[in-house]
């Protein structure tokens, strides 16, 4: 009897295996080649971007160890840090993207852009490479809010300024990025809304720096095993 109850039950969780995984249908990956070579692509950069992170801070932690003044390397890092974080004015090659109105007579003319759009448009800049982008005054760094409030499109808890608006973005390569965004969906959505977005790259401009507090949350310090 004990050697046949133990046989039914491992039957019983074959089966009962073999029922689950014929239950479950099958994941194929439906996407084709070129979407292929784009995630590709894509995961590429992502694996060029943290080599040279970790190149980057092997490099910082040498110089803790070799040099006597600590003290300097860690201003310096402190202030290659607060560059990174978009609190400084940066300047460089970049483009200028100037938003305006497509028709403006028998036609509705927004007053000022719709927040929609501006996500839109930021996420496709940095698909492309841009280092940093400055909507009007306001510095986008990777806290800021875009946001509608009755009716007017605010970043960083301020009002942008009316349309016509102009974007100020800097890249490694300005006039790649410009003739990425001549033929980018961010034109033709932005026509949808009868606005007209223009790029026109450029040799040097300056970006503000953000000028708020950073507030940092959810967040706790590790703390050493002793």
């Amino acid at each position: 009897m004990i050697i046949f109850a133990i046989v039914t039950t491992i039957i019983g969780f074959m089966v009962a295996i073999q029922f689950k995984t014929t239950k479950e249908p099958v994941v194929r990956d439906t996407r084709d080649i070129l979407q292929l070579r784009q995630d590709l692509r894509i995961e590429k950069e992502r694996q060029q971007q943290l080599n040279q992170e970790i190149e980057k801070q092997l490099s910082l932690l040498n110089q803790l160890t070799e040099q006597d003044n600590v003290e300097d390397v860690m201003i310096d890092a402190l202030n290659d840090l607060k560059k990174n974080a978009g609190l400084t004015t940066v300047s460089g090659e970049g483009i200028i993207l100037e938003i305006k109105p497509i028709y403006s007579d028998y036609s509705y003319v927004p007053q000022t852009v719709p927040p929609h759009l501006l996500r839109f448009l930021i996420n496709e800049l940095n698909i492309y490479n841009a280092t940093d982008i400055a909507v009007g005054n306001q510095r986008i760094i990777s806290t800021s809010a875009i946001r509608d409030v009755n009716g007017v499109t605010h970043i960083n808890a301020r009002r942008i300024p009316n349309i016509p608006l102009e974007i100020k973005v800097l890249a490694t390569d300005a006039e790649k990025l410009h003739h990425e965004m001549i033929v980018s969906q961010s034109v033709e959505y932005f026509a949808i809304e009868n606005l007209t977005l223009t790029s026109t790259p450029i040799n040097f401009t300056t970006l503000p720096g953000y000028d708020q507090p950073i507030r940092v949350r959810y967040l706790e310090p590790i703390k050493e095993e002793s």
